[in-house]
């Protein structure tokens, strides 16, 4: 058997090609603070032997981050803050603040729990709160932007004609005319503006409602909305951006003005309208709600409504200069989307390796922010193939977050007259916060609280108007305290504090005072500690000592000389006193009188004030006594009187009762003890007899006077006949 040569075969085994991108990581690491970082820098895309000549690539890529809050990491800084970021105008009322001193109308209200700062309200279709009539007119302008944060809970088979109102002004009684409301029906976001009386021309109609259909009301997603209205051109904008006015988007209603009514106020509600004639509230709103404000007499402008919904994190588009012929780059409002587009794969590569994410909040929320990549490849035939979606995550690192504290005085006694003067709380607060990253220092709230509140009777809290001007910081005043707002650095806080002051009229209603600041940064995301200073009043001494802090070093100005004179107010020290009973402002002392005492004068006045005090403390312990002693002696008398009635009336029931006893005398005695009875008889008038004559005639002789001579005989003579005549009851027997 023959055998062949042997011969060399080849086997060439290539690697089987997948359709789809290749070089994307399942995870990417993001350190807060790094700025912007590519998400794919090594991207490819495979196309194997594709049964078709593509004419153009389609790359659409979504972060999904709606679960951290509206809609994206946006929560660094209350509505306010942002309002003060943003440049907004400062006149604008919040109509929905964190609840605190001047803000207790949300105080009921239940929150999101989940956020880490933004304040956001639930409403469950129950609940609604009334804006005190103090916190703004009722007399809506024809000028005016409203805006909201809103996200409505809608349900499958609602009733379309059901409302749900985020805002509501109506009469307070009697009727139910909506002045003006902003509210929900039918997915349709509305706004009622009625005229009032001798608003205008009472005979023509004029624009009073706009309805606008928007898909973006009941898909259960977080939008902002705000209505900028110049009486009667209106404009509305969603997420920061205008919406395009169509034929019969909005529908506008005209209608007459309200009729004129005596008598009648108005109730301004949020979450839900107030109906006059039955005294309770109806038209519930369903979802949640935050950052409601009015700005009444003027606009916002756009770029500020821009700001408002600007997210802090979001994706960022490759650079324009990359951009060739046949690419093409698009995004969402939110930068939560790119589209990117090319004619070939390169052209997409280039364009996808550049695509970044960035997160400029200072302390951003760690977690998994997910990512989606959905690609598209169109054929020179029209025909459209899909590739198999590509899942990421950028995942955001945890960051060391601050440690606020605050230091200052703990404890200190002042005199009668340095508590009427007023005395500085906070002369030596210090705010600190021990930051990791190159962030500027500052607090967005401060709040100095008092327990038990303040008597406005004599009890007053004053501070520096014009630095809170300055700073463009805003105070709140309740008699539990009052609330600093507004995002600023520590030193200027610091400044308001050491000059916020305590007046006490009448310092003998408290001896000890206890004051709390908390400084708080983000929202009151991050908290400070407690600083407690307690005001005690000193009796003993004319002036006033201070007890060394147990949580900062005592300033040097407690040890200055007793008798030095005291530092001229500063020229800037001009206080704004909020107070029921309103007193002439005295100048604000320096802090070296919280620790110095006052000498000559005002040392015998404390003496002479300490003395009444105890004066007449003794004298009403001493009436006191007295009361106690007068009402025990009536007690004891009143019971003796009480036991002596209760001894007599037994005794007389007790008594033996012989008005049925009968004396009867037998006639037929003996002979024997008759003649006994009058021999015995005989011989006691014998012995008696001159003794007798005399004490009946011895009255004839008498020294009284004629005119009772008669009488007086009468009486002698019956006496003695009396004595004659009486009766022998020797032989009776019983």
């Amino acid at each position: 058997m023959k055998r062949s040569e042997p011969v060399l075969v080849s086997v060439k085994v290539n690697r089987v090609c997948r359709l789809g991108w290749t070089g994307i990581s399942e995870r990417v690491e993001y350190v807060p603070g790094s700025g912007r970082q590519d998400l794919f820098p090594e991207a490819l895309i495979n196309l194997c032997d594709f049964p078709c000549q593509p004419e153009s690539i389609q790359a659409r890529l979504t972060l999904a981050s709606s679960h951290l809050g509206k809609n994206c990491d946006r929560d660094t800084y209350t509505i306010q803050n942002q309002r003060k970021l943003c440049g907004a105008n400062s006149r604008a009322i919040d109509l929905l603040p964190p609840p605190g001193p001047g803000a207790e109308w949300t105080r009921d209200l239940p929150v999101d729990q989940g956020r880490e700062a933004d304040q956001v309200f639930v409403f469950d279709g129950a609940t609604g709160v009334t804006v005190p009539p103090e916190v703004m007119s009722h007399n809506l302008t024809r000028n005016f932007t409203m805006s909201v944060w809103l996200k409505h809970d809608h349900h499958a088979g609602q009733d379309k004609h059901v409302k749900e109102h985020i805002l509501c002004n109506a009469d307070d009684h009697q009727m139910n005319r909506h002045h003006f409301s902003l509210f929900i029906r039918n997915c349709r976001l509305i706004l009622l503006l009625r005229r009032e009386f001798g608003d205008g021309d009472l005979k023509s109609f004029r624009p009073a409602e706009f309805r606008w259909k928007l898909p973006q009301v009941c898909d259960g997603q977080w939008h902002h909305y705000a209505v900028s209205m110049e009486f009667p051109e209106v404009q509305l904008y969603v997420d920061g951006r205008p919406m395009v006015a169509s034929k019969n988007n909005p529908e506008i209603i005209d209608d007459w003005p309200l009729h004129n009514s005596h008598g009648l106020n108005t109730t301004l509600t949020v979450g839900a309208c107030w109906q006059g004639s039955q005294s309770r509230m109806q038209h519930f709103m369903h979802g949640s709600m935050a950052g409601l404000s009015i700005l009444a007499g003027q606009t916002e402008l756009d770029e500020v409504i821009a700001c408002f919904h600007k997210c802090k994190e979001n994706l960022e588009a490759p650079p324009m200069e990359l951009l060739q012929p046949g690419m093409e780059i698009l995004n969402n409002n939110d930068l939560t989307e790119l589209t990117l587009e090319g004619e070939n794969k390169t052209n997409l590569e280039v364009l996808l390796r550049k695509v970044a994410y960035a997160n400029l909040r200072d302390f951003p929320t760690p977690g998994r922010r997910p990512l989606r990549l959905y690609t598209n490849i169109i054929c020179s035939s029209g025909r459209t193939l899909k590739i198999p979606v590509i899942e990421s995550a950028i995942v955001v690192q945890a960051t060391p977050l601050p440690i606020v504290t605050v230091t200052g005085l703990s404890s200190s006694h002042y005199g009668y007259e340095s508590l009427r003067g007023g005395v500085h709380l906070f002369p030596d607060a210090r705010i600190e916060e021990d930051l990791l990253m190159n962030i500027a220092q500052r607090v967005d709230s401060c709040t100095a609280t008092v327990y038990p509140p303040l008597n406005p009777d004599h009890e007053t809290l004053t501070w520096p108007q014009n630095l809170l001007n300055q700073f463009k910081i805003e105070a709140k005043f309740s008699h539990d305290g009052v609330t600093l707002m507004g995002s600023e650095s520590t030193n200027h806080y610091e400044q308001i504090l050491h000059q916020l002051q305590y007046n006490n009229h009448k310092p003998a209603f408290y001896l000890t005072r206890a004051f709390k600041l908390i400084c708080s940064q983000m929202s009151g995301r991050f908290a400070s500690n407690e600083l407690v200073h307690t005001v005690r009043l000193s009796v003993s001494s004319a002036g006033h000592s201070t007890e060394p802090s147990t949580s900062a070093p005592q300033p040097p100005s407690q040890q200055m000389s007793m008798h030095q004179s005291k530092t001229a107010a500063p020229a800037h020290a001009k206080i704004d006193r909020h107070h029921v009973d309103i007193r002439p402002v005295g100048p604000i002392t320096s802090i070296s009188d919280v620790y110095m005492g006052m000498g000559g004068t005002v040392q015998g006045h404390l003496s002479n004030g300490a003395s009444h005090t105890v004066t007449i403390i003794v004298m009403v312990c001493a009436g006191f006594l007295l009361l106690m002693i007068s009402l025990g002696v009536v007690r004891v008398r009143a019971a003796r009187r009480r036991a002596q009635q209760d001894e007599t009336t037994a005794d007389t029931e007790m008594a033996w009762d012989d008005s049925a006893l009968t004396i009867t005398v037998n006639p037929m005695e003996t002979l024997e003890a008759a003649e006994k009875s009058t021999m015995t008889r005989t011989s006691l008038r014998h012995d008696d007899s001159d003794s007798e004559d005399d004490s009946c005639h011895g009255n004839d002789s008498s020294d009284e006077d004629p005119d009772d001579e008669d009488d007086d005989d009468d009486d002698d003579g019956g006496v003695c006949k009396a004595r004659d005549l009486e009766w022998d009851n020797s032989t009776l027997s019983i």
